[in-house]
């Protein structure tokens, strides 16, 4: 750690028992977790909605660390041979040192946010950065107020870039994580319906994703997918810095969930133009062509953006034919799964993301079923939106669906879905592997994809 304790004597004043203390002395490992404190860490006791890690500091005292930061609203007492500092806020601290951290270290910060395919965006844009070094990316849920500061922090001066996905759950969350990263690149990969439940319509989506430039380097640029007129309009609101605008030719998911009326104008152009080929293999860009990395289309638009970045960073991209995607399970993963071909997104699911999911399953040979879920936070819009999901499933001609079904839209789905061979209506995992067994034959192609709380991972062990 490259920060010292006179470094955060400019954040927050001279600390608590501070006799004998060496200000040029860095600060240790700084740890937020006290079942894994060591002797010698920095204890940073973060709050959340069900955890308080103030309720652990004499177990962090007795292991003797380094020194803590602590909320105003403790009420017990520190050792005096521990150096502390009071603060209104420890996870706002802790961000403060991961920007600290970040500035020291001045490495080029790329963030990443969107309705659909950050974390896929996220680990393409890692990998076609790959060339320059080692890569600092978000993993597992690093994408919240306790991740993107933790991310930052395992960054050290022996590594490359960093690489940040950030999430929301409501206006002002992406600002906060804007403001702990200052990013160098932002890039807003669409503006969908996940979520819409909580922001109530695409404009306040389009405004929180906007966010991400409210801490954005003045000299720094944001990549979006060209024709989004909302998200045109957000933006400019926000920023008033280079707007990169990226297209793929003939291709609906430039603007994904737009109808025409959220079309940009036509006096705005593209910056980057890019084609794939008609069997989806490859795309060509800045006249050198790329196999694509991952299948379907909108993986095509997903690493069009990485190009982008890599481009913008000024490194070299033609040779990148071996890229090592490491994507979490359930995204995007192809698995042979006994005598069928399963695409498991089991991770999450939106209206854009199921739909680009089906039309990916469909260009397998063979039949083609899926097992979809609920697709939760989608509010007044959500049976609207499951009609438009399942609408689309039935136009592509799948062999059967099985929906496993938590909420409401159990009556209006049977009805839609009833127009196919083979269909079903259930409430568990292990009710629609049943029905789906009972239809398969060899070499049939499955698609399953459903909310996480759903946990349509279960249905995988019943095929193999």
């Amino acid at each position: 750690m490259n920060i010292t304790f006179k470094d955060l004597i400019k954040l927050w004043g001279e600390p608590c028992n501070q006799k004998g203390i060496d200000l040029d002395l860095p600060i240790a490992h700084i740890s937020t977790d006290s079942r894994t404190i060591e002797k010698g860490d920095f204890f940073v006791p973060l709050v959340g909605n069900t955890f308080n890690g103030h309720d652990y500091l004499d177990r962090a005292f007795d292991i003797g660390i380094q020194a803590a930061i602590v909320s105003e609203q403790f009420n017990g007492l520190v050792p005096t041979s521990i150096p502390h500092w009071v603060v209104p806020d420890t996870l706002y601290a802790y961000q403060q040192i991961a920007l600290l951290h970040r500035r020291k270290l001045n490495l080029p910060v790329v963030a990443v946010t969107g309705s659909v395919g950050k974390t896929t965006t996220r680990e393409l844009i890692r990998a076609v950065l790959s060339p320059l070094g080692e890569i600092v990316a978000s993993s597992g849920n690093e994408n919240n107020d306790f991740g993107v500061p933790k991310t930052l922090l395992r960054g050290s001066e022996t590594d490359a870039a960093f690489v940040l996905e950030m999430g929301m759950r409501g206006l002002g969350q992406i600002e906060r994580l804007s403001r702990a990263a200052e990013p160098d690149i932002a890039v807003i990969t669409n503006v969908g319906q996940a979520h819409i439940g909580i922001l109530g319509n695409r404009e306040n989506i389009a405004k929180a994703k906007s966010e991400i430039t409210s801490y954005l380097k003045s000299d720094g640029v944001v990549i979006i997918p060209f024709g989004d007129n909302l998200l045109e309009k957000a933006l400019l609101e926000k920023w008033s810095g280079r707007i990169v605008r990226v297209e793929i030719e003939d291709n609906s998911l430039n603007c994904l969930g737009c109808n025409d009326e959220h079309l940009a104008s036509q006096d705005i152009e593209p910056d980057y133009i890019s084609q794939i080929d008609k069997q989806n293999n490859l795309i060509f860009f800045e006249g050198s062509k790329f196999k694509l990395p991952l299948e379907g289309r909108h993986n095509a638009m997903n690493f069009l953006m990485a190009l982008t970045v890599a481009t913008e960073l000024g490194l070299s991209i033609k040779n990148l034919d071996q890229l090592k995607i490491n994507l979490p399970m359930g995204r995007n993963r192809l698995v042979e799964c006994g005598q069928y071909l399963v695409l498991d997104e089991t991770y999450n699911a939106s209206p854009e993301s199921v739909i680009a999911s089906l039309e990916l399953l469909v260009s397998k040979p063979g039949r083609h079923f899926a097992v979809l879920g609920t697709m939760l936070e989608l509010g007044s819009e959500s049976i609207s939106l499951h009609q438009k999901v399942l609408k689309r499933a039935v136009e592509l001609g799948l062999a059967g669906i099985v929906f496993v079904s938590c909420g409401e839209e159990f009556h209006i789905i049977k009805k839609i879905i009833k127009e196919l061979p083979n269909y079903d209506v259930v409430r568990t995992p292990r009710a629609a592997a049943t029905s789906l067994l009972s239809w398969l034959s060899p070499g049939d192609n499955i698609l399953i994809k459903g909310s996480r709380k759903l946990e349509l991972e279960k249905v995988l062990p019943y095929l193999q």
